[in-house]
């Protein structure tokens, strides 16, 4: 028996100290571990079709008691491009909850690492709740000036020692964190990017976004295949390894590295994967899963370029 809760202290003690070291080294940090839990098989009790109109799509599957949903994510993703080269923040985040959703349907283990996914959505949310305030207080306080001058009284509001300052970072745009490209410029122009130490900013936390979404888009795209002529479908903890080890390795710590392959081995199998995107058959999960995947290339390589163009893709 002790020899049983010294095991579980050590288990509970590595994965708060992976935990912990997501948080405070971003999402370079990612690990991706997974864990084998039994969920009852649900038959679908509805069909939704996500952009039903393009040709050769088929018809996304709805299966009930399942918090993660393969339609919103797809539905989410489908809506963050915008113009021709860039992504609205709200749904490219809303995309990332439901991301959260289906790792955390992988398990407790899985679970203690989403959270610091979101804890890098949220910052950038609290960022842009920040911003959209100051505008606000800003508006409110330009049009009780006006009103004055109107009737040709001067209507006074207190300012605060760096208010001059503020308003003048306000001033340049009012519209900061509705885009990638409008946050990218609205944080260059004010100073919060720095490229030779770490700050809290949107860009630098969009940055580990960008990585961990290259991750999961080659997963998802891995698991998609079929089958070598002759030969068998892949483990997912064997493409977990591979697909990590082509993207996030790169960003990690040989420490990281080592204790993220290790974690990939409790990796689900295949009919739980199947479970997920309430599919039965490899076929089924395969062009769902391309569907997906095509949805996140167009994202990615509209923030890949955005990040490139500003020198972003090294921030600390």
């Amino acid at each position: 028996m002790g020899v049983k809760c010294k095991a579980c202290s050590a288990i509970v003690l590595i994965l708060l100290l992976l935990g912990s070291m997501w948080l405070y080294g971003s999402l370079d940090h990612h690990l991706g571990t997974c864990l084998k839990m039994y969920i009852p098989k649900n038959k679908a009790v509805s069909l939704n079709r996500v952009n039903s109109s393009e040709e050769g799509e088929a018809p996304l599957k709805v299966c009930p008691g399942q918090r993660f949903k393969v339609a919103n994510l797809l539905a989410y993703l489908k809506s963050a491009p915008v113009s021709t080269n860039d992504v609205l923040l709200k749904p490219y985040l809303a995309s990332w909850d439901e991301l959260i959703k289906f790792m955390e349907a992988l398990g407790p283990m899985v679970g203690i690492i989403s959270q610091e996914i979101e804890s890098k959505t949220t910052v950038i949310r609290d960022l842009a709740q920040k911003h959209e305030k100051e505008a606000e207080k800003r508006m409110k306080n330009k049009k009780r000036v006006t009103m004055g001058r109107d009737t040709g009284i001067v209507i006074p509001h207190k300012r605060s020692s760096n208010s001059s300052k503020m308003n003048h970072k306000l001033s340049d745009s009012t519209s900061g964190y509705i885009s990638i490209r409008s946050m990218i410029k609205w944080e260059m122009k004010n100073g919060l990017v720095d490229f030779q130490k770490y700050t809290i900013s949107g860009c630098r936390t969009l940055l580990r976004l960008h990585r961990a979404l290259l991750w999961l888009q080659s997963f998802l795209q891995e698991l998609g295949k079929d089958a070598p002529e002759g030969g068998h479908l892949g483990r997912p903890s064997d493409l977990c390894k591979e697909t990590y080890q082509r993207t996030l390795a790169k960003h990690h710590t040989w420490w990281v590295r080592r204790a993220a392959e290790l974690a990939f081995l409790a990796m689900p199998e295949r009919p739980y994967f199947y479970q997920l995107v309430c599919v039965e058959t490899q076929e089924e999960a395969a062009v769902v899963l391309d569907r997906v995947v095509r949805a996140i290339g167009e994202v990615y390589e509209r923030t890949e370029v955005a990040l490139d163009e500003h020198k972003m893709l090294d921030l600390p």
